[in-house]
């Protein structure tokens, strides 16, 4: 079962994985690459992860299978969404909460690798309402 704290380490240890890209390549590439990047490292770390991961859509009694796409769907657990941007537009993170809420992932990290410093200023989490509920440990 998953709980708050094994989230919390996971986050940890995804975001450590961003530094690490981060330290490797700096800011000014493509997404692309720092998501290619990112799966080799997480492939390092031996974390699982299914990428350009479709979202599908339940509305009452049909099941659309959409276009929307999160870039990296952690653990069953934890929707990432990697940017290399200057700022992060309102938009992007209502994105990442829709999928969070679609896919019931209790927790969400936004990763903009266009910064100086992936800790400080590259990197926010989000909770939803599947978070609270979950068990402390």
């Amino acid at each position: 079962m998953i709980s708050k704290k094994y989230l919390d380490e996971l986050t940890y240890q995804v975001i450590g994985a961003a530094i690490e890209v981060h330290k490797y390549l700096g800011p000014g590439l493509l997404e692309s690459v720092y998501h290619k990047c990112m799966m080799h490292e997480l492939d390092l770390r031996a974390i699982n992860y299914k990428s350009e991961l479709n979202v599908e859509i339940k509305f009452k009694e049909l099941l659309l299978i959409s276009d929307l796409r999160c870039d990296l769907f952690i653990e069953e657990c934890l929707m990432v969404e990697l940017k290399a941007i200057d700022l992060i537009p309102p938009v992007f993170e209502a994105k990442l909460l829709s999928y969070m809420k679609l896919k019931e992932a209790p927790k969400g990290i936004m990763i903009n690798f266009n910064v100086v410093n992936i800790f400080k200023e590259g990197q926010k989490t989000y909770v939803n309402d599947y978070f609270a509920k979950l068990p402390e440990e």
